[in-house]
């Protein structure tokens, strides 16, 4: 598989500077009573390359090795043959069993393996090291190493991110990994080179659709007038009142309360969050309006990014890669879990027509003019690999 190329320019900020005189793992390691390490050992000393000041010939050097990876990996190493280098931090706010805290395991272990030894990642579910926006705040200078974030979380970063999180881009999922997969996919990961965070690869969120209470949605006529439950979003407030509807932002926790008292009508979200926190108890009627499929990145800090030797650069970039194959591996299989106990248990799956979702769609075209407008080209780019 061929890896990304990421160049990258400055560290976020000052702070970041000072961060850089120690590990990742060391500080957050250190708020969370784990074990860190020296930052004078072998691994951190200054004669370790960094990608900063490549040449554009050593920078091909990552790509031009990385498919060679898979032929390569060591299977007879095992933890505690040598003491590690590096042991690195990675934040992930999901539960232990949930697909992208197993594909950031996996994550940890392609590395391990792979460096026989000299680099541990150690995983912190269960937002042990802080929500989304504090992870990527903490990466910025070095506090965390790695960290698995919703794009929603990113706009910040990379302007060019907020184009891949608008409603009704995509018609399906194989549009929508064909758009990263590609060449559009690389420009928005390299889009975030100098904002102290590098994007090392893509991960599966699912595709989010509308679920209600008292009836179904079976065309944009029955979205207005309801009262529904949206994320904390100013672009998802705008969605649901360009269709019509009332938008309730409330926590994630505390929407089956919401829906259980009729404080809202309905709520969004992907199949596997509504069926795991019990919300089709509540609200029956599930439309696959598809309006967001918003991905998911595994980002790494710049600041240990620049710790790391060419090699061990495309060690990590490689294995991030395959641990978000796997990772989609384990969602798609989760995702359809979720649907068939959902439908045998009384669930009512309402499918929309082409020209209906159209209708869904054209309603909410302003929101392109307003978040959009620097980046309607490749708004275009993306519409047109819909149609290939």
């Amino acid at each position: 598989m061929t890896a990304v190329s990421i160049l990258l320019m400055t560290a976020c900020s000052s702070a970041g500077s000072a961060g850089a005189g120690a590990t990742g793992g060391q500080s957050a390691s250190s708020q969370s009573g784990t074990q860190t390490v020296d930052s004078q050992s072998a691994g951190h000393q200054s004669g370790a390359q960094t990608v900063g000041g490549q040449s554009a010939d050593s920078r091909q050097s990552v790509s031009d090795t990385s498919d060679s990876m898979s032929t390569q990996r060591s299977s007879s190493y095992k933890v505690g043959d040598v003491v590690p280098e590096y042991v690195f931090t990675y934040a992930e706010n999901q539960t232990s069993d949930y697909p992208t805290t197993q594909a950031a395991r996996y994550f940890a272990k392609l590395v391990n393996q792979e460096t026989e030894g000299r680099i541990e990642i150690r995983v912190y579910p269960r937002a042990e090291l802080g929500d989304e926006k504090s992870s990527i705040e903490q990466l910025c200078f070095g506090g965390i190493d790695f960290a698995r974030v919703s794009l929603g979380s990113t706009s910040e970063y990379s302007e060019e991110s907020v184009v891949l999180q608008m409603p009704y881009l995509y018609k399906n999922a194989d549009h929508m990994w064909r758009v990263l997969d590609g060449e559009i996919g690389a420009r928005i990961k390299e889009s975030f080179e100098g904002s102290g965070i590098v994007a090392l690869a893509w991960f599966d969120a699912g595709v989010r659709n509308f679920y209600t209470i008292d009836g179904p949605i079976n065309r944009l006529e029955d979205v207005k007038g309801l009262k529904i439950r949206v994320q904390q979003s100013e672009l998802a407030e705008d969605m649901v009142t360009a269709l019509g509807a009332e938008p309730v932002p409330i926590v994630y926790e505390d929407v089956e309360e919401a829906l259980q008292t009729h404080a809202v009508d309905g709520a969004e979200n992907n199949w596997s969050s509504y069926e795991a926190m019990g919300h089709n108890t509540y609200a029956g009627y599930y439309c696959l309006d598809e309006h967001m499929r918003v991905p998911e990145l595994m980002l790494m800090s710049e600041v240990t990014w620049n710790k790391m030797s060419t090699i061990d650069q495309n060690i990590i970039l490689q294995c991030a890669i395959e641990a978000g194959d796997y990772e989609r591996e384990l969602w798609k299989k989760r995702e359809d879990s979720s649907r068939d106990k959902c439908l045998q248990a009384g669930t009512v799956e309402i499918v929309l027509s082409d020209e209906e979702k159209q209708r869904f769609r054209e309603a909410v075209d302003d929101l392109y003019t307003k978040y959009c407008s620097e980046h309607m080209d490749l708004v275009k780019e993306i519409t047109e690999a819909g149609q290939q």
